[in-house]
């Protein structure tokens, strides 16, 4: 079972700048708690995503002595991969590949065939530098724009980054769409057909849906699953209002029950539950 706490999404869509070393203090209780990856930061261009345009400082500040969590860094082209690639602290390239056309333009500016090649320059980066790529299947349960979907694009798609090199996927409900029954029938299907690739879930959810997804992926196969904690954040460029992710301290609660060994500092998880909304708010300061 592996456990991927995701900061970088919670704050990704603030308007407010967050201070660095209220960051770097968040992430480093963070990584007291056990998680087997700390989605952390983004190397994508501080225009479009002001709020971690500090991801390269943000790295000088973690203490990794004492900890086995590993970092992935969010890329989104050629550019931000060797940026993230010179830093030896970072594991993992994850890089966000739409399968609706329309997200993937208004995401990363390209088309789905042009993500194809970055990928594969991607794939060349992480192989040089001996790091490892997640590929993210954004809007892998459906999308709110029309374009097609059915659970055979999504093999389609695994098949063909998988023969790029690609072994992780996250499968991304991007806009807390996803069905139980589509949860099921994918993750089913998928590990079946692909017992050699790793597959994860990272779903936006409320905090009145999101049991049924995860047990939904979970019966279905899954042992990878993103959270944040507090539930906060989501996709800024795929709408307005974000939907939430899934709090972490409810997937501990819920693997608990469900007799998985889940090993977490509770002490530490406690600390970041406090120190989390100092962390976003506007008026704290540098705490």
């Amino acid at each position: 079972m592996k456990i991927i706490e995701c900061p970088r999404d919670a704050w990704q869509g603030l308007q407010h700048y967050i201070p660095v070393n209220n960051k770097a203090r968040y992430l480093n209780t963070l990584l007291k708690i056990g998680f087997d990856t700390l989605d952390f930061g983004s190397f994508v261009s501080p225009r479009i995503m002001p709020q971690v345009r500090d991801t390269a400082e943000l790295i000088s500040l973690l203490d990794l002595k004492a900890t086995s969590t590993r970092l992935l860094s969010i890329v989104a082209n050629e550019k931000g991969a060797e940026l993230a690639a010179a830093f030896p602290e970072i594991d993992f390239l994850g890089y966000p590949f739409s399968v609706s056309e329309t997200f993937q333009i208004r995401n990363t500016h390209r088309t789905m065939a042009e993500s194809l090649t970055v990928v594969k320059q991607i794939m060349n980066i992480a192989v040089k530098s001996q790091k490892t790529v997640v590929i993210y299947l954004s809007m892998g349960f459906g999308n709110p724009y029309g374009d097609a979907w059915h659970p055979d694009i999504i093999a389609e798609w695994v098949e063909k980054l998988h023969s790029e090199g690609i072994t992780i996927f996250s499968l991304s409900d991007t806009v807390g769409i996803a069905a139980p029954e589509d949860i099921t029938y994918l993750f089913s299907s998928l590990t079946s057909a692909f017992p050699q690739l790793e597959f994860g879930a990272h779903f936006h959810a409320t905090p009145a849906d999101w049991k049924s997804r995860i047990r939904a992926a979970y019966e279905s196969g899954c042992r990878r699953f993103d959270g944040s904690i507090a539930g906060y954040g989501g996709c800024p460029m795929a709408q307005n209002e974000l939907v939430g992710n899934i709090a972490t301290e409810n997937l501990l609660a819920y693997f608990k029950e469900a007799g998985e060994t889940v090993l977490f500092n509770e002490q530490y998880l406690k600390e970041a539950l406090e120190l989390f909304p100092l962390t976003i708010s506007p008026l704290s300061g540098e705490i």
